[in-house]
């Protein structure tokens, strides 16, 4: 195909498990998420196997790299995954998408343009160390750089990212995380690339303190409230006095 183009199969399998609660069942999902493509214009064939629990990443098992990436150490201390299944399932995928892109004469799959929102994972305080958040959602196919700045100038240091995750539209998703240290004073930015786009998406964020706890808007409305209680308070007995005076005068005309 030619570049840009893209052909892509994807595989979704799911399990629910319904487990008694004090009140309630409550039920959780796990999810097998298994996609594979064509070569891309900037790379190779690319496939990803993906398990999640309640839509959160256990492990992914990259095509390039065939090995599992746990999403967090402690998974691969308790649990295990054979990776030749996984590959196994996206050798089939592979030979499955060649088919279908003969027999829909090399269509193109139709690109969708990603959204992109950044947010810090715990209130800001400088000097604090913390880790900021970029969602990127809602695009097609699951083909995409994102690329962490600070002041402008490119940072790979303290940067992480999940798999693709797939929703229920068949569109995918996708977070990328940045430990730092905010400071007065420096901007980041979450930049995206995808095909879907006519140029980079951008999302600045620029660390503030909060103002203080006086003067939130949730503290002013609360006081506010207070006062017009106490004013309440205040009104209501004068207002009964009053009216009581009113019918007194009233029954001795």
């Amino acid at each position: 195909m030619a570049a840009g183009g893209e052909a892509f199969l994807l595989a979704l399998g799911g399990l629910l498990l319904a487990l008694p609660a004090a009140t309630a069942v409550k039920v959780h999902k796990e999810v097998e998420l298994d996609f594979f493509q064509e070569s891309l214009p900037s790379g190779p064939e690319s496939g990803e196997f993906l398990q999640s629990f309640d839509e959160e990443e256990i492990f992914h098992v990259d095509w390039a790299q065939k090995e599992n990436v746990w999403r967090l150490p402690y998974f691969a201390q308790h649990m295990s995954f054979e990776v030749q299944g996984a590959l196994g399932n996206l050798a089939v995928m592979k030979n499955n998408l060649e088919i279908m892109r003969k027999r829909s004469n090399q269509t193109r799959a139709q690109n969708v343009a990603p959204s992109a929102t950044v947010y810090p994972e715990d209130p800001v305080e400088l000097g604090d160390p913390n880790v900021l958040i970029c969602f990127v959602d809602k695009f097609s196919p699951p083909v995409l750089n994102i690329t962490w700045l600070k002041n402008g100038q490119v940072v790979s240091q303290g940067v992480q990212e999940t798999g693709f995750y797939s929703s229920m539209d068949y569109t995918f998703r996708k977070f990328s995380y940045l430990a730092f240290i905010p400071q007065d004073g420096d901007v980041y930015a979450c930049q995206v690339d995808h095909w879907g786009l006519q140029g980079s998406l951008t999302r600045l964020w620029d660390p503030k303190v909060p103002p203080p706890a006086s003067e939130t808007p949730e503290n002013l409305l609360c006081g506010l409230g207070l006062t017009l209680g106490i004013l309440g308070v205040i009104a209501g007995p004068v207002l009964f006095f009053k009216a009581r005076k009113m019918n007194q005068d009233r029954g001795g005309r």
